[in-house]
Order: structure tokens, then sequence, then C-alpha cells
């Protein structure tokens, strides 16, 4: 078999094995007629139930992957909002730093779009950061979302930390 062939089989197989399964996913609005989309999935974050972000992203086309070249990449763009859906129970996070709570391949090899979860204690808030992790070139793309905790039913099942002043931050009541 022509190496040429071998590969566009290759490339069949992966982006059939990519299509399987459809995670979380809410919903897709296609963008034009060679069949690119924008896809939304719900994202649960682990450690803090209550809590759900819709992440959209875009998905090419096979038509779309043979005209571009670039067979084996989505781009990076998204676009991330979270929103309390129910009494809040926050679990083991945190409170300094951040922690991934969701990632998903927008290459073969070298890419990804993921969410992040960040504390922030003086402000009481989760804050949510989408973004593209890349091996080379990083990326300046990103999306963010704030889920304000005060006046919402919040439960800590560590018990709930003590709001202090946090260097370079606004308090804001």
């Amino acid at each position: 078999m022509h190496k040429f062939a071998r590969l566009a089989v290759f490339g069949a197989a992966v982006l059939a094995l990519a299509a399987c399964g459809n995670r979380s996913e809410v919903g897709n609005v296609g963008v034009d007629w060679t069949g690119n989309d924008i896809s939304i999935e719900a994202v649960a974050d682990p450690d803090v139930q209550g809590v759900v972000c819709h992440l959209a992203f875009f998905n090419r086309s096979f038509i779309d992957r043979i005209s571009q070249g670039n067979w084996f990449e989505d781009p990076s763009y998204s676009a991330l909002d979270c929103s309390a859906v129910g009494p809040i129970t926050v679990g083991d996070i945190p409170l300094k730093g951040s922690e991934e709570i969701f990632k998903e391949a927008r290459s073969l090899i070298w890419k990804s779009l993921r969410v992040t979860r960040i504390y922030d204690q003086a402000n009481n808030s989760l804050i949510y950061l989408a973004h593209a992790r890349e091996i080379q070139q990083g990326s300046g793309k990103m999306s963010l979302s704030v889920v304000p905790l005060n006046g919402l039913d919040v439960t800590w099942k560590n018990g709930r930390p003590t709001a202090g002043a946090v260097t370079g931050s606004v308090m804001v009541q």
C-alpha cells in the first residue's frame, strides 16, 4: 500500500475513534457547509458538587482537515461559563494554587484544551479558566468564569476557610 494511502487510512481511523462517545455533549451548532461545528459540553467539577461549567469549542470537519492540511489538530479557541446549579458542596480543593478539572486533546499529540479551577479566598469565589496547553509555543487563548460563593448555600467538607487578607487581592463585600 502506498505511504500516502496508509496515512489516509490511519487518519480516518483516528478521526473515527475521536468521534466515539459524546462524553457530556450538550449540543452542536453547524457553522459552515463543510461540516465544521461548535460543540458545547457540560463539565461538572469533580470536587465541587453543584457547580457546572459549559465549555464551547470548535470542531473541524473531515472536509476542512483535508482542504486545510494539519489533519490532526483543532483550533485552541474556547468559551466558558460556570454557574451554581444547586446547593454547593466543596470537597478537598487546594486553597492556594490551581487544580485541573477537565482535559481534552485538541491534536493527536501536542495540544489539549483544559479547564482549571482556582479558589480566590479573599473574594470567596471559584475561578474557572479554559485554556490551551501546548508542548511548545504556548497559547494565550483563554476564557474565564467566576462563581461567587457569597450568599449561596455552600457546605465545606473540610470546614470553611477563614477569610483573611491575601496579598495582591481586593476583598469585596
